[in-house]
């Protein structure tokens, strides 16, 4: 098997569809050997479809054959979180509790993949209900970050994402409440997008939450655009999505005259010095490509973290909340406890918490009129232990919160309308990767992946060689 095969990326074997140097049935076979070598040491896949994968390849072969295929995404695998929906196929939610549900409908999201010609081959692994930023469960196991088992792939898009380190799939799905996305994205060395609230549909309920997000994860910035035009625009069957689709752009601009603002902490996160100097580095390709970075004090303090932990125990707990009487006994330890604890959530919180939102954008609005971009780190530490349970977290001998005290994430589903795209800016010690979070002014979508693109092609991408790729 060829690592260059596996790790091509979709625009690229597009490309070679076309040109009939290559075979969708031919990438297929090489992920998926792939993904049955790294069952055991990553372990980021739940179901697969191999066989049913194997049938739409041949099909896709066939159309590319004619010159005729049948969307944007022909022939290419998509590796589908275990939370959205394919009828006829269980959905398990990482969870002992639902492991047998099997809907009746297919997710919006999904249905357009399929319908671009998209091969859904595998369901990627998540922690219990989406409720973590590690990805592990009882039904499932414990899913390891690529470059290093010890480690996390982040979470709850943890197995999207370690598919993509891994090689097993060419894009992935990913949701993002907390940092669902962007989190895995970074510990894994990815690009990842948490588009604005409304642009992308989602399943209900938490289509009306305005921190959930649905986004694609990918190898690179082209790749998450490809996938993001499948995913966004609007569905009478989400209330929340937004008239008109928008389509990015895959060409941008350069960056010259650009200013960008540069926050470390956001007012109140301790972030490891070998992340602050990731940063700082991926600042300086922003000057060389002709930007002039300012780091900026954002003026947040604390107050941001606990309003995002308020809205989060009130909704995403309060809908985990009524499982704890008859299924509390197999439930894992971080969703009971976090279910247990909205129960200590009050209305009185939640207003705040949009108050605090309020607030907290009255400093980011006027900030990105001054600014183009927002660039921060994405986690304070590159990863915790795969096992990490989400207690008892310190960094550099100072506490955090344990379950999202070590990622920055969150404070941007609080301020949702914000695109936020996720890259990565090199490795810490462990040899897992960092990343970078690019924010946006609300709904200027194209504004980040301008930002990216000029980025990426600086630093001449990610996983274009065996040497900068996982050793597994």
């Amino acid at each position: 098997m060829s690592d260059d095969l596996i790790y091509m990326t979709a625009t690229e074997a597009l490309r070679r569809f076309a040109d009939k140097s290559l075979s969708p049935l031919e990438l297929l076979d090489a992920q998926i050997a792939r993904a049955e070598a790294m069952r055991d040491p990553v372990n980021a896949f739940t179901d697969c479809y191999f066989d049913e994968a194997r049938r739409a390849a041949h099909a896709a072969a066939d159309r590319w054959s004619r010159g005729a295929p049948k969307g944007a995404l022909d022939g290419l695998t998509v590796a589908a979180k275990d939370e959205s929906h394919i009828a006829g196929k269980r959905t398990t939610y990482g969870s002992l509790i639902t492991q047998d549900f099997v809907p009746e409908e297919t997710s919006v999201n999904n249905e357009r993949i399929l319908a671009e010609g998209g091969i859904i081959h595998a369901r990627t692994a998540t922690p219990e209900f989406s409720c973590g930023a590690v990805t592990w469960s009882r039904l499932w196991g414990v899913t390891r970050n690529p470059w290093n088992p010890a480690y996390t792939p982040g979470g709850s898009s943890g197995g999207s994402a370690a598919a993509l380190a891994a090689g097993m799939t060419t894009l992935a799905t990913g949701s993002d409440i907390g940092g669902s996305i962007r989190i895995p994205s970074s510990c894994c060395g990815l690009v990842g997008y948490k588009p604005p609230y409304g642009r992308n549909p989602d399943d209900a309920p938490f289509n009306l939450d305005f921190y959930c997000h649905t986004g694609p994860l990918a190898r690179s910035v082209s790749d998450t655009i490809l996938l993001q035009n499948v995913m966004c625009g609007p569905t009478p069957r989400d209330i929340a999505t937004l008239y008109p689709k928008l389509v990015l752009p895959a060409e941008y601009p350069d960056l010259k005259g650009w200013r960008i603002a540069l926050s470390m902490d956001l007012g109140s996160y301790t972030v490891t010095e070998e992340v602050q100097a990731n940063t700082r580095a991926a600042a300086q390709v922003f000057r060389d490509l002709g930007a002039t970075v300012d780091e900026i004090d954002i003026g947040w303090g604390d107050e941001v973290q606990r309003a995002c932990w308020a809205h989060l125990s009130h909704v995403l707990g309060g809908s985990l909340a009524g499982l704890l009487a008859e299924h509390g006994d197999q439930m894992t330890a971080y969703c009971r406890d976090f279910a247990t604890q909205s129960h200590d959530s009050t209305v009185a919180q939640f207003v705040e918490a949009l108050e605090i939102a309020n607030a907290a954008y009255a400093r980011l609005g006027p900030l990105l009129e001054d600014y183009n971009v927002l660039i921060c780190p994405t986690t304070a530490v590159p990863a915790v232990p795969a096992d990490y349970d989400q207690s008892g977290l310190e960094i550099d001998g100072t506490p955090v919160r344990p379950e999202l005290g070590w990622v920055l994430t969150t404070p941007f589903n609080m301020l949702s309308r914000c695109p936020v795209l996720q890259v990565p800016t090199g490795f810490g010690a462990s040899g897992v990767p960092t990343g970078m979070q690019i924010v946006g002014p609300t709904y200027r979508d194209a504004t980040v992946f301008q930002a990216a693109m000029a980025f990426e092609r600086a630093v001449g991408g990610w996983y274009g060689s065996s040497a900068a790729r996982p050793a597994l």
